[in-house]
């Protein structure tokens, strides 16, 4: 997967360039994690109090439990596309 910022380390050194792929991606995972929090904080949370009431916390679980299921299908998707990718690439060399 190209990242923009490894577009110019094309010859730098593999490892890093795995280094920076990893902390992309970890970045890119911290953001998703922070819209989803505040997502689910301003759709579950009415008024906040000292502690959840029982419908803020399941709205909670609910939507967590969406943005999970949203991702593994979006990862799933990814690594059947990427392996439909590379069948093709296989088939045209052959």
């Amino acid at each position: 997967m190209d990242s923009p910022s490894g577009a110019g380390l094309g010859g730098a050194d593999p490892q890093l360039q795995r280094f920076i792929e990893v902390e992309t991606q970890k970045q890119r995972f911290q953001q998703l994690v922070h819209q989803m929090t505040e997502l689910c904080w301003e759709k579950c949370m009415d008024k906040p109090g000292p502690k959840l009431d029982s419908r803020a916390e399941t709205c909670f679980v609910n939507c967590v439990e969406r943005f999970i299921d949203t991702s593994q299908f979006i990862l799933n998707r990814l690594e059947q596309t990427q392996k439909s990718k590379s069948a093709f690439s296989e088939s045209l060399s052959d």
